[in-house]
């Protein structure tokens, strides 16, 4: 295997070459397949780790195949956005054409495609492995790609924004303007003016700014970027990384593959920057596995920022040295937590780590580490070129600059949105078409499975966090998804719970234990069968979340209830 060998050829057997791992996985399950006992040893063997904890990491990974299977697999979303969509019917079409010698296909969690549900994923592997997108899918393009014909995506990433050309834009402004991999073509549109101008103020000149403009981050937390960055710029211990995570995998989120399949190099001059700032040489983009355009579009771009000096030894010239290196996740929703990315970067099951050493003192390799998303980085441009008391008088006083909201359910005009902060949910409705002609608006999921629902009569909720958190809601990673009244809302509820079922780690017990029984439960109601009364069950159910709540070590056992919980307070979804 030429791409296993040549990644082998910087281990040096040790603790020291075991980071390589989850690449060497990668590699090896690219060409055959699935991870075979004989694989796993010479991938063992080459970087000194015991198989033992070799098949430990790579069974976490819901991508990887610990069993042989075809060549050919496609995976068919059944989460929130597709199941809505129709996923039900193209899957039950599937059995009475089974699976043969070379290909099958498997059901999947979300796969990022929401807003061209119903979605699937085909994979060829081999020597030269092959991924394509059937979206929106139907039982007959499965079918096809299970017999061999190439899947075509030929939908540009600018059908994702249905805003485009709308002068008003700030993040979306260059995606479906630009060729996303021509720098010369990124720079003719402002590209690299904002690297310029931090390589002017110096890095504490460039930290001032962040912090002057309130950027706090975009994945949820929502911490302050520029306290993040002055933290780690403080540190005295060498070296300092910068991950950027691009790991985006709560259900009906796909800002930030937008972001990378429309404007990648956006996301490496903002890395720069952030690097340059925090004293950072390098710095790695955890790239969600689903994603083969981006991972593409990606790579694409490393190699021309490489090749024209924006990224390397002599960045622009000015003697900062700054490299980026793409890790491939695997199809682990709990390596979108900071700390989890850390262990799966570094070679270990991607389960999340106790907090404090918080990042910033004992990261990546247990050094300082910047951990940003990508849509929080690509903010850093607009603050430098506009200045960062300009960027603050955007938005509110709280929530400052654009937000970027992924839409998808039940609207006419599914895709990213980018509006600044206050703007109304009934405003981003109406951005998106509205609903269908002869539907209802049964509620919105806002912030993803792991935020909560909005009732009808609450759209005037305005887009801030502030507004969110007093709504009772988040904002969490920009997911808006829109269910109408043709849904079933008892068997919505019970994917959230059977996807963090799936998704938990296992590693502490409130997690682990706890989304089990909340599935359980909602499995009895939704049969009509409780234990009791339905209203021991709920009670029993609220008991489960609040125990997950409290005592789970990350912040998916800690809102691994919030959306069902607010579903059942909200939506009526079991009356009494």
């Amino acid at each position: 295997m030429a791409a296993l060998d040549a990644l082998l050829e910087r281990a040096v057997p040790g603790p020291g070459s075991r980071h390589l791992l989850l690449p060497a996985l990668h590699a090896v399950h690219d060409v055959t397949g699935w991870l075979s006992p004989g694989g796993l040893d010479e991938i063992c063997r080459r970087l000194g780790v015991a198989p033992a904890e070799a098949f430990g990491v790579a069974s976490f990974y819901g991508l990887f195949s610990m069993e042989p299977r075809p060549a050919r697999v496609v995976h068919v979303c059944v989460d929130l956005a597709c199941r809505m969509a129709g996923s039900s019917d193209v899957v039950a079409g599937l059995p009475a054409h089974g699976a043969s010698p070379d290909a099958t296909w498997e059901e999947s969690p979300c796969l990022g495609l929401c807003e061209r549900a119903p979605a699937a994923l085909s994979v060829n592997y081999g020597e030269k492995r092959e991924e394509a997108v059937l979206a929106p899918a139907t039982t007959a393009s499965v079918v096809e790609a299970l017999g061999g014909a190439a899947p075509s995506d030929e939908q540009p990433v600018a059908a994702a924004v249905p805003q485009l050309g709308d002068p008003e834009l700030v993040l979306l402004r260059r995606v479906g303007v630009v060729d996303p991999v021509s720098l010369d073509d990124y720079r003719a549109h402002g590209g690299y003016t904002a690297l310029r101008q931090a390589l002017a103020l110096g890095p504490a000149g460039v930290i001032r700014e962040v912090t002057d403009s309130k950027l706090v981050g975009r994945g949820g937390a929502a911490f302050p970027a520029g306290r993040k960055w002055a933290a780690v710029a403080a540190q005295p211990v060498r070296p300092h990384y910068l991950v950027c995570n691009a790991d985006e995998s709560e259900p009906g989120t796909f800002k930030d593959r937008v972001l990378l399949e429309g404007d990648p190099f956006a996301v490496l001059e903002a890395m720069t920057i952030a690097g340059w700032a925090t004293g950072c040489e390098r710095g790695y983009v955890y790239l969600r596995g689903e994603y083969p355009r981006a991972l593409n579009t990606l790579e694409r771009a490393i190699a021309a920022a490489y090749d024209r000096g924006f990224l390397g030894p002599d960045v622009m010239g000015n003697g900062f040295t700054f490299d980026v290196e793409i890790r491939r996740g695997a199809g682990a929703y709990i390596c979108g937590e900071e700390t989890a990315i850390f262990n799966s970067i570094e070679g270990f099951r991607g389960e999340p780590r106790n907090k404090p050493p918080f990042p910033v003192e004992v990261g990546l390799f247990g050094k300082p580490t910047v951990v940003n998303n990508v849509e929080t980085l690509v903010n850093v441009l607009p603050i430098l070129e506009r200045g960062g008391a300009a960027y603050a008088a955007i938005g509110t006083e709280r929530s400052t600059g654009t937000k970027l909201f992924a839409v998808s359910g039940a609207v006419r005009s599914p895709g990213v949105f980018e509006v600044p902060f206050g703007a109304t949910l009934a405003e981003l409705l109406e951005l998106a078409g509205g609903l269908p002609q002869g539907r209802a608006l049964q509620g919105v999921l806002l912030g993803g499975a792991a935020g909560a629902f909005v009732a009808p009569d609450g759209l005037d909720v305005p887009l801030t966090f502030e507004g969110a958190a007093a709504a009772g809601s988040t904002l969490g990673s920009g997911v808006v998804m829109v269910v109408d009244d043709s849904v079933e809302m008892a068997g919505f509820l019970l994917r959230i719970a059977a996807f963090f079922r799936d998704e938990s780690c296992g590693q502490c017990v409130p997690c682990r234990v706890g989304t089990v029984r909340q599935e359980e439960i909602l499995e009895r109601l939704a049969a009509g069968k409780p234990l009791g009364s339905q209203s021991d069950e709920l009670a029993l159910l609220a008991d489960v979340a609040a125990v997950m709540k409290d005592a789970s070590i990350c912040g998916l056992g800690q809102t691994a209830a919030s959306a069902i919980d607010s579903a059942l307070k909200r939506l009526e979804v079991f009356p009494a």
